[in-house]
């Protein structure tokens, strides 16, 4: 813990709590006695300790809680295709700067999408909450639908989630499932937990059905839901604790 815990100096734990919207103060009293409260990763069961939330961290039934939303930014983007997924671009394509005006904090994006696909692409001014959505021990599931050349017969799907061999390889997905057949196009939802690039089209190649055209509709918790392309929401409350929570912070 970086400061210690019965300092004399800081805020009350059990109002912290309340103003962070976990407990009202009284039941914020008995999570902290029942030792359900930790700051820094040490319980605290001391109703008189007194925490800085600028600088501590601290989880409540092992969910971290959002004290100082400022700290705290994950926008959800709608990529639009043809932009690029950096924030400026030599080239003059469009670029990630172009939507996000309103927001001068220096934003990671968390992992890319060709120029070629569209969807949910998420940023964040937490460098460590976007490394471990990206890195694939954590396995976040990511799921995209995809539009496919040619009529996808039962046994793709079984091929897919046995696995596949790509020149960087082995992958399987975590699901597969049709949606759509119409004519020579089939509409398919596909899951996986990994972030090679192009892995999907790569994938979908490999079986024998190109993509046509590719959206990720959701990253881990966080799904694209209604918002318009070229558009970002900011995700607040439950969902970003639920983002936080998914790669164990």
């Amino acid at each position: 813990m970086s400061k210690d815990p019965h300092q004399s100096d800081g805020i009350r734990l059990q109002k912290v709590l309340s103003q962070a919207g976990v407990a009202s103060r009284r039941a914020a009293e008995e999570m902290i006695l029942q030792g359900r409260i930790t700051v820094d990763g040490q319980v605290v069961r001391k109703l008189g300790t007194r925490v800085d939330p600028q600088k501590q961290t601290i989880h409540a039934d092992g969910e971290l809680v959002i004290t100082d939303p400022a700290k705290h930014i994950v926008l959800a983007l709608n990529k639009p295709v043809g932009m690029v997924s950096t924030m400026s671009d030599p080239e003059g394509r469009p670029c990630l700067s172009d939507v996000l005006a309103d927001y001068p904090e220096r934003l990671y994006h968390v992992g890319r999408l060709d120029i070629d696909t569209s969807g949910l692409l998420l940023l964040t001014n937490d460098g460590e909450l976007a490394n471990r959505l990206s890195h694939p021990s954590y396995e976040v599931e990511k799921t995209y639908v995809a539009r496919l050349h040619g009529e996808v017969r039962p046994g793709v799907r079984k091929q897919l989630l046995r696995g596949i061999e790509l020149e960087d390889g082995p992958i399987k997905v975590d699901s597969f499932k049709i949606k759509e057949q119409y004519g020579d196009i089939t509409t398919v939802e596909i899951t996986v937990h990994e972030g090679r690039n192009r892995l999907v089209r790569r994938l979908m190649e490999e079986v024998g059905h190109p993509v046509r055209e590719l959206v990720r509709v959701r990253f881990g918790p966080i799904r694209l839901e209604r918002l318009q392309p070229g558009t970002v929401r900011r995700i607040k409350g439950n969902d970003l604790t639920a983002l936080y929570k998914a790669v164990d912070l």
